[in-house]
C-alpha cells in the first residue's frame, strides 16, 4: 500500500458505547475536523438501530458478523448480520469506494485506558501503533491476531489496515468528557500520520514496541448449572494491564473464600470484569507482555 485514498471511521458498533457513537455524529456535522487533503475521510454509525435504543446489539454482536463464510451465507438475515453484509458493501465490496483503513471506535467499562487493537501484523499498523505509544504514554497495544482475515469476525477483517480504538473505564450508555476527548485526539492523530504517510514523511519513533499479545480468556467461577459464584478479586479490580503473578487472588467467592491465579508464568490480564463479557463467559482476557523490533 503506497497511498492512503479513503479513510472509514466507525463508530456505535455497539450501540450502548456512546464515545464512537458521538463522535461519529460529531464528525459528520463539522467534517472539516476529519478532512485532509491526500485522502476522502468517511464516517459510519455501524448500528443505528441499538443506538437508538441505546443496548449493544438488537439481536447480535454485530462485532461479532463479519467473518468471511457469514458475510458469504445468505441463510443469515438477523438484523446484525444484514447489517454486517450492509456495512462490507459499503467499505470493501465497491472498488471505488473500498476503504483503505478502517477505525472502529468502542468504550469498555474496564479499566483499558487508551487501547490500540490489533487484529494483524501489518508493518503499516505496527508502526502507526508505535507512533500513538510515543505521543502518549496512555496509550498501549494490544494484539489478537487471528490467522487469517477468514478468522476474523470483527469489522476490521474488512480492511488490512487499521485497528480498534477501546476506551475506558466508562459505563455503558454514558459519555465521559475526558475520555471523548482523548479519542477525538487520537482520531485526529491517525489521520494526521495517515496525512504525513500518504506524503512519505512518516513521523519517526522508537524502533521497539510494547505488545500486550493475547493468551486465553478466564471465566467467572460458575457452578455445574452455569450461575456465578464469585467476583473479581478486590486486588484485581482496576488493575487492567498490570502483572498478576502465580499465587495472587482472582476471584473471591460469595462465600468469602479467595481463588488465586494457578497458572505457571505472569501474565497481564485485560478487560477485567468487562460488562458486555459476562454473557459470552469471559472474566478477563490473559495477555503476555513483549517487546519487539519495527
Amino acid at each position: 500500500m503506497n497511498q492512503i485514498n479513503r479513510v472509514a471511521i466507525v463508530g456505535g458498533t455497539h450501540g450502548n458505547e456512546f464515545t464512537g457513537a458521538y463522535l461519529i455524529q460529531k464528525f459528520a456535522q463539522f467534517p472539516n475536523l476529519i478532512t485532509r487533503p491526500s485522502f476522502e475521510t468517511v464516517t459510519l454509525l455501524a448500528n443505528p438501530n441499538a443506538f437508538a435504543a441505546g443496548r449493544r446489539y438488537v439481536e447480535k454482536d454485530l462485532n461479532r458478523c463479519f467473518l468471511k463464510q457469514d458475510l458469504q451465507d445468505p441463510t443469515l438475515n438477523c438484523y446484525e448480520e444484514l447489517q454486517a453484509k450492509s456495512i462490507q458493501n459499503t467499505l470493501a465490496s465497491n472498488a471505488d469506494k473500498q476503504a483503505n483503513f478502517i477505525l472502529d471506535l468502542h468504550s469498555s467499562t474496564a479499566n483499558m485506558g487508551l487501547t490500540i487493537i490489533l487484529v494483524n501484523s501489518h508493518p503499516l499498523n505496527l508502526k502507526l501503533a508505535a507512533y500513538l505509544s510515543h505521543i502518549s504514554p496512555l496509550v498501549r497495544i494490544y494484539r489478537c491476531s487471528f490467522k487469517s482475515i477468514e478468522e476474523n469476525p470483527f469489522v476490521n477483517s474488512l480492511c488490512e489496515l487499521g485497528f480498534a480504538i477501546e476506551v475506558g473505564p466508562i459505563a455503558q450508555g454514558i459519555l465521559k468528557a475526558i475520555l471523548f476527548q482523548q479519542t477525538e485526539e487520537l482520531v485526529h492523530a491517525v489521520l494526521d500520520y495517515l496525512e504525513q504517510f500518504n506524503q512519505g514523511k512518516i513521523p519517526s519513533t522508537n524502533e521497539t514496541l510494547i505488545l500486550y499479545d493475547h493468551l486465553s480468556v478466564v471465566d467467572y467461577p460458575k457452578k455445574q448449572d452455569g450461575t456465578i459464584f464469585g467476583m473479581i478479586h478486590p486486588e484485581l479490580q482496576d488493575k487492567d494491564y498490570q502483572a498478576l503473578n502465580p499465587g495472587d487472588p482472582i476471584f473471591i467467592t460469595f462465600d468469602d473464600k479467595t481463588i488465586i491465579y494457578e497458572g505457571k508464568s505472569t501474565v497481564w490480564p485485560i478487560f477485567i470484569n468487562e460488562a458486555a463479557y459476562y454473557e459470552k463467559g469471559i472474566a478477563m482476557c490473559l495477555t503476555q507482555r513483549q517487546q519487539i523490533n519495527i
